[in-house]
């Protein structure tokens, strides 16, 4: 458990923190809440809200395919996704480690029918395409029939080669497999390696990309993909509970943070970079970020000094998740004048020990 946790549960919360826990804690600016003021709203699960056509047509272009759909969040996105590829009693290829292996309470098994079939990644998150290729089922009725292969990008916060996603994917339509992206992080692998997002998602049949992250919207995902596909989606979202009404309120600050917030991914990329520098210089701790990383910097503390570390830092109103290689993200809630601040106290600490 976080100090942060330990210290709501005794009602003491902090104002103002400088909150590393995730770039899905970003609140949205105050030109972003003004973008709602002349809304077109409707009701969108009669598809009449034009603030979400708009938003769903500009995100379909920036990725280069025919439609879109507008979802409360990627966890449904991804989970729609997978369902409209896939049938009961077939199976999803997912990487072991990835976000819709492990952290979507394997809603396609569970809601779906569908079976997943984990592959071993790197620590970085790559798949060898013989490794994929190996776990592709032969036609027999003992066997699931797999439909579908699930990758990501960005992994952990890095960047994963595009060479390599593409060979995957190209492995896989030949062998009559459709194949998803969990783009969550999408527009950070943009920034970092200079893509455009139309070359980072060739490859793919369908796309989530997450706007309340990294871009700073307070909610909301869109699934990219071909009209077929969106035209299931459609379906299966109002099946899950995702149909909304007038939703254009949330739509436009969708569309605020896709016209004004993907260059400036790149001040989280020089801060992650930065943080990782500065706390490099400490022996006590093992800083994890290589040159293919974004926001994320990854922090393994010595287990005597976790809970004490944790509780430093949160008297000095700073919120981590943990120090057993902890995540700490970087987000457009924090400036490089909190890096540095952040970086005195885990000196402090270590020069007081």
């Amino acid at each position: 458990m976080s100090q942060y946790k330990k210290n709501i549960i005794n009602q003491e919360k902090l104002e103002s923190p400088i909150d590393f826990r995730s770039d899905t804690v970003t609140l949205p600016s105050n030109e972003m809440l003004a973008s709602i003021d002349n809304t077109k709203l409707g009701d969108d699960v009669y598809q009449e809200d034009i603030e979400v056509i708009e938003l769903q047509e500009y995100a379909a272009n920036l990725l280069g395919k025919e439609a879109s759909l507008f979802f409360p969040s990627g966890t449904q996105s991804n989970l729609t996704a997978m369902l409209a590829h896939c049938q009961r009693g077939d199976e999803v290829l997912i990487g072991r480690h990835y976000h819709t292996n492990v952290y979507e309470a394997r809603g396609v098994s569970v809601l779906g029918g569908v079976g997943i079939c984990p592959i071993d990644t790197s620590a970085s998150g790559s798949m060898k395409v013989s490794d994929m290729l190996s776990q592709i089922k032969d036609n027999d009725p003992h066997y699931a029939v797999t439909k579908l292969l699930c990758l990501e990008n960005t992994f952990s916060g890095k960047v994963q080669p595009q060479q390599e996603l593409d060979a995957l994917a190209k492995a896989a339509h030949s062998k009559g497999l459709k194949v998803h992206l969990d783009g969550a992080r999408l527009f950070n692998a943009h920034i970092h390696s200079g893509l455009t997002l139309k070359a980072l998602t060739e490859s793919f049949d369908s796309i989530s990309i997450c706007l309340s992250k990294g871009l700073g919207a307070p909610i909301g995902s869109l699934l990219v993909s071909d009209q077929a596909t969106i035209n299931r989606a459609l379906r299966l979202r109002k099946m899950l509970g995702g149909g909304m009404r007038q939703v254009g309120v949330i739509a436009a600050y969708g569309m605020y943070a896709l016209k004004n917030n993907v260059k400036r991914l790149q001040e989280d990329h020089d801060n992650a970079k930065y943080l990782a520098s500065g706390l490099s210089s400490l022996s006590e701790l093992t800083i994890d970020y290589g040159e293919n990383q974004t926001n994320m910097v990854f922090v393994d503390c010595p287990k005597q000094h976790r809970e004490s570390l944790g509780k430093h830092l949160f008297d000095r109103n700073i919120i981590i998740s943990n120090l057993d290689r902890g995540r700490l993200v970087c987000h457009l809630g924090i400036s490089k004048k909190d890096i540095l601040v952040v970086i005195g106290a885990f000196k402090d600490y270590f020069k007081n020990i």
